[in-house]
């Protein structure tokens, strides 16, 4: 869609009247924050220093011609710990350090010599040629350590610096590439699972996806954000990308007279400072998205606070100008037209895992299952391609909830996907704390991780599944159980119905051990609730990681007897004593 300067085009109905960008309000401290626009490029901190020495994409002809070459030990400090990251390369945590030492010890006396290596898959369907590259990395380089993310990466562990050109050349053969899969840049999109198949879907972003990146990904004038950028984008009625907690999202809306397009959310992040996304009220069609996102982006590298990094992310911008203003940099100042106001997405009509079957518009079915907390081997991705040749399917697409999900299998052999995926240890029909369980990387590969996350969080739901078979019946409901190693929420827990964070705890006997704390009644788009919400924070109450399934069995019990009809874990949890949460 050609661009119109807002000098020469009246403002669509209900858009607000444009003037000159809105001045930028000095910094209460009176410290410059070290936004571009306004104070200027200079680095204010040691990252933006490295950063501005040299563009963080360089890195990649060092590794290929030099470290590749000479090994770990020719790698300099602001490469390894600064610049690979720019190529999705972080150092992994060394065997054998507690989750205690964390805090104590530097950067480089946790990390090992061999790397996790992040490949961003942006909601491509895998198809099985790219599964069994992507499978004989893991078992070629990796020990066969896999694990699929919430942001629908691949993560490999055990990655050594002279395998990685190699990895990047199988990589490239299957369109598949490692790019600002981590740093300061635009990371991996999330998209809908079921793009361009689904029979309810609205509009299918997978044109918006393959254009942005084509146009900015690896863009250099991109590469230097004040902190990392999320975007998700999706068309289905499920809202299956957890929009409210990325940087930029858009979701799939039909305007009144403009048809099928795009509600703009932003500013959404968890961590620390958890701040749910919220909607700028425009509509964006479908050839204005790339151009919108790009604007978006921009805003938050020249605007973005960079003198502290804990402060750095959009939410805190979007924070301090709130939407109106946010909106009228973004036309005036980004894009030179204004955006028509939109309407808000419907309430989600199912879970956006997609778990199970599902018919699609061509009368073939898709067919989502659960690996327990995203752990999946090498050789299962190898055997997971040629189940999808074996049944007649298409692909592969992962999902935000560390699921997958097989596409295009015929009418015919459905039952045959269903019985396959299930001896592969891929649950069609999970309990549903199974199918709701997500976990981070935890204390097995994290530099930053308190406790172990994966193991704790396998076991506990084996123990689970056994303990509350009675109460599961009674549930109606998925109950989302998350735990991340540290504060940062990789695994959203601010979002989940139960959600631990992993942290070093004293118990009654003042002995210090590994436990969690608890947060209860988060949830994002879902059916039955009026809208998203952040779980509720038991600061005083923390639960030792062995006696995790106790805890969670008590809760869930508690939640089975004293619910009203219909209510949803969120909503009981949020209006429960707290005596009764505990």
């Amino acid at each position: 869609m050609e661009s119109t300067d807002l000098s020469t085009r009246p403002p669509a109905d209900g858009a607000p009247a444009h003037a000159a960008p809105p001045r930028v309000r000095p910094s209460r401290s009176g410290k410059p924050q070290g936004q571009w626009k306004v104070d200027g490029t200079a680095p204010l901190n040691p990252n933006e220093e490295f950063k501005a020495a040299d563009n963080g994409l360089n890195v990649r002809a060092r590794i290929e011609e030099t470290y590749a070459r000479e090994g770990f030990d020719a790698i300099p400090g602001d490469d390894l710990h600064g610049r690979f990251r720019w190529w999705g390369l972080y150092t992994q945590r060394k065997p054998g350090i507690d989750g205690g030492r964390t805090a104590q010890l530097e950067p480089h006396e946790l990390e090992d010599r061999y790397f996790m290596l992040r490949v961003r898959t942006d909601g491509a369907a895998l198809s099985p040629a790219a599964l069994r590259v992507l499978g004989s990395i893991s078992t070629d380089f990796a020990r066969g350590a896999t694990d699929l993310t919430d942001r629908q990466n691949v993560q490999y562990h055990w990655i050594e610096i002279e395998d990685v050109p190699e990895i990047w050349r199988r990589l490239d053969t299957v369109g598949l590439e490692t790019t600002t899969a981590c740093g300061d840049t635009p990371r991996g999109f999330l998209g809908s699972p079921v793009a361009g198949i689904a029979a309810d879907e609205i509009i299918d972003p997978t044109p918006v996806i393959a254009e942005i990146k084509r146009r900015y990904i690896g863009d250099p004038e991109l590469a230097n954000l004040p902190r990392k950028f999320k975007t998700a984008i999706t068309g289905h009625p499920s809202l299956d990308v957890a929009h409210e907690i990325n940087d930029i999202s858009l979701v799939g809306v039909v305007h009144p007279e403009l048809g099928p397009g795009y509600d703009l959310w932003v500013g959404g992040a968890l961590s620390t400072a958890p701040r749910l996304g919220e909607r700028l009220g425009v509509f964006v069609t479908e050839e204005q998205a790339p151009d919108v996102w790009h604007g978006v982006v921009r805003i938050f590298r020249d605007y973005g606070f960079r003198r502290l990094r804990n402060k750095a992310r959009l939410k805190f911008l979007l924070a301090d100008w709130g939407t109106e203003r946010f909106r009228e940099v973004l036309e005036s100042e980004y894009l030179g037209y204004a955006l028509p106001d939109g309407p808000a997405p419907a309430p989600a009509t199912g879970p956006g895992d997609h778990v199970g079957v599902h018919l699609q518009k061509d009368g073939r079915s898709y067919i989502g299952a659960a690996p327990t907390v995203g752990r999946i081997r090498g050789d299962l991705l190898t055997r997971l391609a040629d189940l999808v040749e074996e049944v007649g399917a298409d692909s592969v697409r992962l999902t935000a909830f560390q699921k997958l999900v097989v596409l295009g299998v015929p009418a015919d052999r459905v039952q045959d996907a269903v019985e396959g995926l299930e001896a592969l240890g891929l649950r069609t029909r999970p309990s549903a704390l199974r199918r709701s369980t997500m976990a981070c990387t935890g204390l097995e590969f994290c530099k930053l991780a308190i406790v172990d996350t994966k193991d704790t969080a396998t076991a506990a739901v084996d123990e689970l599944e056994r303990r509350l078979s009675d109460v599961e019946p009674r549930l109606g409901q998925p109950i989302s159980l998350h735990l991340n190693g540290c504060p940062n929420s990789c695994a959203r827990i601010q979002t989940a119905d139960i959600g631990l964070k992993g942290q070093i705890i004293t118990t009654d006997d003042g002995e210090q051990v590994p436990g969690f704390q608890v947060h209860l009644g988060g949830s994002l788009s879902a059916p039955g609730l009026e809208g998203p919400q952040l779980g509720r924070t038991l600061r005083q109450h923390k639960v030792a990681a062995t006696e995790l399934p106790d805890y969670v069995e008590r809760v869930v019990r508690r939640f089975a007897d004293g619910r009203t009809d219909g209510e949803t874990f969120a909503a009981w949890a949020h209006r429960a004593e707290e005596e009764e949460l505990r």
